[in-house]
């Protein structure tokens, strides 16, 4: 089963919580806190693997969650750091962020490596938060939360040629002649469901990918068959070779498929029709001479290389392959797709966010930041209490409540439902 579109969710760790406590032992006085710092969570990797073929995988499973980091403990002895959760993804995959569009990476090379989301930092422990005036601080700090969003992921097949052309005019047949590929061959009148590669040996050491791009017939540009399905593949390779039945025993026109299919491919991506083209005219076996001849004239004429071939008897077959093999040195690799704004990708949510809004003459206050800091906060204490209070004129909170227009004696509430009173 060959899928190239996915979509997954993922949920980085979240940072463990610091520890409250005391160092208490015999003989030690005022031992003071201990309390140790959480681990921060793990992260959400996607790693390109030259195994896989497809995202067939993601078709069965699309939640993903990497592992929480530890709490702190005594002795200021820190959590554990979640485990990175890494997921094998095809080379040529392209993630992108599916809320905002952007591109968060290009994974092309096997091994290359993309965090998608980043885990949540470890909260302090209470040995942080000791001064002279404070010396038994009975609060911690609690781990912020991992990232987390739902990603696309869109395989871009990896060939250094592309086979181009209509159904039936023999790509699938010419990639099994010089190659190991073993794609479904007959007399289809219908195009090819699925992509396939294959890599043709020149030698030792010497190789290169070729690929059978189906999905071209006319209006293809605009979804028409598997259309948009399967031209975006074409853009990973560094050239064409347009496969044209030169037979007519289809019925069809070889030069109008000719320029039927490159407009297809300018008409989806102008760049494309640029890209280096030769052309195999196959089907020579059982094709008439006059008309083979006047086929090569007329697209030498628009200066584009022909390779007369019979797929099917292997004849003209090894010139094709060898001037192939000769042009890929000159030219360069395909483009990769940079990340688009990384800043706004990579980054998690900024920690001081926080609303405040007005219902029913209640002033509500809420939002991530505000609702982590509460977990940490020991309102029994009177420094956790003051803690607190300051913490919630630093963020700016109490100034976004008085330009909300709050007064003494007003209501306040704060995360799921804590209420106080405001004096200013």
């Amino acid at each position: 089963m060959f899928i190239d579109i996915a979509e997954i969710y993922v949920k980085a760790g979240d940072g463990g919580n610091g520890a409250v406590s005391f160092r208490r032992e015999k003989y030690v006085r005022a031992g003071g806190p201990d309390g140790g710092d959480g681990g921060n969570g793990g992260n959400v990797i996607l790693k390109a693997d030259k195994h896989l073929r497809s995202l067939a995988d993601f078709r069965y499973r699309r939640h993903y969650k990497a592992e929480r980091g530890q709490d702190g403990s005594s002795q200021k002895c820190a959590g554990r750091k979640g485990e990175d959760l890494v997921i094998k993804v095809p080379c040529g995959t392209i993630v992108k962020d599916r809320e905002t569009g952007l591109i968060i990476a290009d994974l092309v090379e096997d091994g290359q490596t993309a965090i998608v989301a980043k885990g949540g930092i470890g909260g302090k422990g209470n040995a942080h938060f000791a001064t002279p005036t404070r010396q038994a601080p009975n609060f911690a700090k609690n781990g912020t939360p991992g990232e987390e969003r739902w990603i696309i992921l869109e395989l871009k097949l990896l060939a250094d040629v592309g086979l181009i052309g209509y159904p039936n005019v023999g790509k699938s047949t010419l990639l099994a002649q010089v190659s190991s590929a073993k794609p479904k061959i007959a007399n289809y009148h219908f195009t090819t469901l699925t992509p396939n590669l294959g890599v043709v040996s020149m030698g030792i050491g010497e190789s290169f990918v070729m690929a059978d791009i189906p999905g071209l017939i006319e209006g293809a540009h605009e979804g028409v068959g598997l259309g948009h399905d399967f031209l975006k593949h074409v853009e990973r390779t560094r050239m064409l070779i347009h496969v044209v039945d030169v037979s007519g025993l289809e019925g069809r026109n070889p030069v109008e498929d000719f320029h039927v299919i490159n407009r297809e491919l300018r008409e989806y991506n102008e760049e494309l029709s640029r890209r280096p083209q030769i052309i195999a005219a196959n089907k020579i076996d059982v094709a008439d001479e006059k008309a083979v001849k006047e086929f090569i004239e007329c697209m030498e004429k628009l200066g584009y290389r022909v390779f007369p071939i019979s797929a099917a008897t292997g004849s003209g077959v090894r010139e094709l392959i060898n001037y192939v093999y000769e042009m890929l040195k000159t030219l360069p690799e395909p483009e990769i797709f940079a990340p688009e704004a990384p800043e706004v990708v990579y980054r998690a949510k900024a920690e001081d966010d926080f609303t405040v809004e007005i219902e029913n003459g209640v002033f509500v206050v809420d939002g991530p930041w505000i609702r982590n800091l509460l977990r940490g906060i020991n309102f029994n204490d009177r420094e956790s209490l003051q803690y607190f209070q300051r913490a919630l004129r630093r963020k700016g909170v109490i100034q976004a409540l008085e330009e909300k227009g709050i007064q003494e004696g007003d209501t306040v509430r704060i995360g799921d439902g804590m209420e106080f009173d405001y004096i200013p």
